[in-house]
């Protein structure tokens, strides 16, 4: 078989020859071509997956009148309202860079010069910074 596939025979005819699937003949000659199955490893990047991270409702009310870009607005419009108490929060499903992007545009719960903090939202900020800082990363 390895030496059909070397010998230019395709993936899916060497399956039916031999009545297995095509995964079975990939895996038994993928180390035939060890240069094409690494340098595909290396080149492709890394991909990171939505992270599900409760947002304060206090973060998530100044962010529904920020100016957001497209994924950060999505994110928001596709969270889900949980009630809690008195108040609620946003459960924000999302890559870590657009958690990351959306902390970064709370900054302004922190107090300016013009404006001092209230400590409700500089509260509310710090809790979604340290679930957002739990991912890993700088913030």
């Amino acid at each position: 078989m390895r030496a059909a596939y070397l010998g230019g025979r395709s993936i899916a005819s060497l399956a039916r020859e031999h009545n297995v699937s095509r995964g079975a003949i990939r895996t038994a000659v993928a180390d035939l071509l060890p240069d094409h199955t690494t340098a595909a490893r290396e080149d492709a990047p890394a991909l990171e997956l939505p992270v599900t991270l409760d947002m304060p409702g206090e973060v998530a009310d100044f962010l529904r009148t920020a100016e957001l870009d497209d994924a950060e607005r999505a994110a928001l419009d596709q969270g889900v309202t949980v009630r809690r108490g008195q108040g609620y929060t946003l459960r924000v499903s999302a890559v870590p860079p657009v958690h990351r992007a959306l902390l970064a545009r709370c900054q302004p719960f922190d107090g300016t010069p013009n404006a001092p903090a209230i400590p409700a939202q500089r509260k509310a900020r710090r809790e979604y910074a340290n679930r957002v800082n739990a991912l890993g990363g700088s913030t």
